[in-house]
């Protein structure tokens, strides 16, 4: 099983909460992280932005991304939303194994 740890930004704590709750309760994450709000500064349709946002740090599997992804789109506000998706090289065998489990579509018995 390949872990992933995919990264995406919400507006405000309460979307990000929603979302959060959303994929963990559909077994498309095993956990996400909501971390504290910070700034953004980045270029869209060539104007330079400014905005805060709550970064999301979402751990799940690779078999379960692309279902994760379409779920983030569909509850995002934004027109484009960050996600990105990091393969997670290394880690504690047991908690690799528990992003396994937790993202199956079936949960174990």
């Amino acid at each position: 099983m390949e872990a992933l740890l995919v990264l995406t930004n919400l507006p405000d704590g309460e979307s990000a909460r929603a979302l959060a709750d959303h994929v963990v309760a559909a077994r498309l994450a095993a956990c996400v992280n909501i971390l504290a709000p910070c700034r953004s500064v980045y270029r869209w349709q060539g104007n330079i932005e400014h905005a805060e946002e709550v970064p999301l740090l979402i751990k799940t599997s690779a078999e379960r991304y692309p279902a994760l992804e379409a779920a983030i789109r569909a509850r995002h506000p934004h027109e484009l939303p960050e996600i990105v998706a990091v393969p997670i090289g290394r880690g504690l065998p047991g908690y690799l194994a528990w992003i396994a489990a937790e993202t199956s579509p079936e949960p174990s018995p």
